[in-house]
């Protein structure tokens, strides 16, 4: 509930839409109450109830004082007018009536999509405040769910309702007190009769949040499932498993189908169920009240009238019954969205953190542990080492040696379990996480590019970049010939993950996109792994040339780099075992060795 009460506290924001809402909903629920009087005497004229009366009544009674106006207005106007000015009186209640219910709905629909706007624009922050960390146990498919389909729910669900909250109140209490003035005894009579058709719809109700959070589970389970096969077509079709992601969505979909026929049948049960408790009320009152008017202790046209005032209690009673149903079906949706925003943010500034917008002598290790979550193995463990301005680092090691996690912590993409790391002699969580991250340029394995045109993704977080510089940065990275070749050139839409260009074209923009930032300190992930030998050739050559004017950290699998490296460190289950140059390297017997000698240097060296 905490989520809930959080996101009605934003209607303070709209606080003149939410003040001239609430100020027609005070309107319409004063022309609703007034209209119920105005039926008196329209029926004591059309059944010929008004007796003519030369004074006014000596008494409070409503009724008594409408007769008498009544007898007034007939003895002037004649019935037929007097019948025509009565009429007149209710076209122009229920015109005002149904203005203000239209301005109370004008007036919330700012607020309803305003709130709606925030949380989308809060949820999405959140998805990029969060560490890495947060999403190595989630599915993107669930992520993208929370913000589609549970924001739409907590819209339909919640946000529908809030009109209702404010509006029905007034309507019943006015109608209840006229109601209560007419015959206290018929609405005693009335009131246990709805307190026992409320308890039987409410037994219906209740049973609804439960399994609508079973249906937003499933559905976001679907979601992620289509989202994952999407993104594994190749393999899916490579692998002749058609069938057997077919077979898997099939029973997800069958248990979400399962599912939402149980809350539709419940959901729809409250209609019919509603509507036959509801005519067995007034059929009762009817009944009870006709008895009431036989025996003459109830006029007819007041009868009248109080059954309409019990009609207006019965619609904001059932938006009540729709709200509650309503509210409880979109919490599920409300406590999910809950769990990702009130997710802790471990990697943040500190009010004490300094602006650093240069590098200027050396990245240090001190005794530096990193454990990953759930893991119960250090990744890295007390890990030390200095990295000086200009030289090139290679990390080498099999894999899960922990080659990855070393260059990991540097832009703190995580936060180190024990031990600092110190950039020209400032622990990095002392430093503002952009000027930190200013400093680095990342080219990974995994080429990263976005559905944008070519120029937008090298220029990617800074749309304000001259063309020029965008031009030239691509050449350096061996890109600019292919761009060129391209019908749209610079202005190319890449498509959705840079599908449309080949593995190496799309690595030559991520290396052309470290270029145009021109960091101090470059990472290269394991950069040319994926490629082919002439796509490689060409983004080894331009990674030497990016790397000839800065300090690099080059995780490696290849001699190619390595044998230029000025220091390489070897690491072997999160510890450096070794450390040195090539040369000095090759003359130990250790990992080094082995790993070198896996490798031919007439086929590993690019000439």
């Amino acid at each position: 509930m905490n989520g809930f009460w959080q996101m009605m506290a934003r209607i303070r924001d709209y606080r003149r839409d939410f003040t001239l809402s609430i100020l027609s909903n005070i309107l319409l629920s004063i022309f609703t109450i007034i209209s119920i009087p105005l039926l008196i005497p329209f029926f004591q004229i059309l059944f010929d109830r008004v007796q003519e009366s030369g004074l006014p009544p000596s008494t409070s009674d409503i009724n008594a004082w409408i007769k008498y106006y009544m007898a007034r207005m007939i003895s002037d106007y004649g019935r037929d007018n007097a019948l025509m000015i009565v009429c007149c009186l209710l076209i122009l209640v229920f015109f005002l009536k149904n203005t203000f219910r239209y301005s109370a709905l004008y007036f919330m629909v700012p607020i309803r999509n305003g709130i709606i706007y925030d949380l989308r624009q809060r949820l999405f922050k959140k998805y990029l405040e969060l560490p890495l960390s947060f999403y190595s146990n989630e599915r993107k498919g669930i992520l993208l769910s929370s913000m589609t389909l549970d924001v739409q729910e907590v819209e339909w669900s919640i946000l529908n309702v809030i009109e209702s909250i404010f509006k029905s109140p007034i309507i019943m209490a006015g109608s209840i007190f006229f109601m209560l003035y007419i015959s206290p005894e018929l609405t005693l009579f009335v009131f246990f009769l709805v307190l026992f058709a409320g308890f039987i719809i409410g037994k219906v109700v209740t049973s609804l949040r439960d399994k609508s959070a079973n249906v937003q589970d499933l559905i976001a389970n679907l979601t992620a499932q289509v989202e994952e096969t999407l993104g594994g077509l190749r393999i899916i079709k490579g692998f002749n498993a058609e069938e057997y992601q077919i077979k898997k969505f099939s029973d997800e979909n069958h248990s979400f189908r399962k599912v939402l026929t149980r809350v539709v049948n419940r959901r729809d049960l409250a209609a019919p169920m509603s509507e036959f408790l509801g005519v067995t009320v007034v059929t009762i009152l009817m009944w009870y009240g006709s008895q009431l008017v036989f025996d003459s202790q109830l006029a007819p046209e007041t009868f009248f009238a109080f059954v309409f005032a019990f009609y207006q209690v019965i619609e904001p009673a059932k938006s009540f019954s729709a709200a509650y149903f309503s509210i409880q079906k979109g919490m599920a949706a409300v406590d999910r969205l809950d769990r990702i925003l009130e997710a802790p943010t471990d990697i943040f500034d500190r009010e004490d953190a300094v602006v650093k917008t240069d590098f200027t002598h050396s990245v240090d290790f001190e005794n530096v542990t990193f454990v990953y979550k759930d893991n119960q193995l250090p990744a890295l463990s007390d890990v030390s080492t200095s990295i000086k301005k200009g030289q090139i680092v290679a990390l080498v090691g099999s894999s899960g040696a922990g080659k990855s996690t070393f260059v990991d912590l540097l832009p703190r993409f995580y936060d180190v379990s024990q031990g600092r790391i110190l950039i020209d002699g400032t622990d990095i969580r002392y430093i503002s996480l952009q000027s930190l991250r200013s400093l680095f340029g990342i080219v990974s394995q995994d080429p990263i590019l976005f559905h944008d045109t070519i120029a937008n993704n090298i220029s990617f977080g800074d749309p304000n970049i001259d063309i020029e510089k965008i031009i030239s940065a691509a050449k350096i990275a061996n890109a600019h010939d292919f761009i060129s070749a391209l019908p749209d050139g610079y202005h190319t839409n890449v498509g959705d993950r840079g599908l449309k260009l080949s593995g190496g074209q799309r690595q030559r923009l991520t290396i052309a996109r470290a270029v145009l930032r021109n960091p101090p300190i470059l990472i290269l992930d394991e950069a040319t792994s994926a490629l082919d030998a002439e796509s490689e050739r060409l983004v080894q050559d331009a990674l030497q040339r990016v790397m000839a004017s800065r300090t690099s950290i080059v995780v490696a699998h290849r001699l190619a780099t390595i044998q230029e490296a000025d220091l390489i460190l070897v690491l072997e289950n999160g510890k450096i075992v070794q450390s040195g140059t090539h040369s000095t390297l090759m003359n130990e017997s250790g990992p080094y060795q082995k790993f070198a000698s896996m490798q031919s240097f007439a086929e590993s060296i690019i000439p």
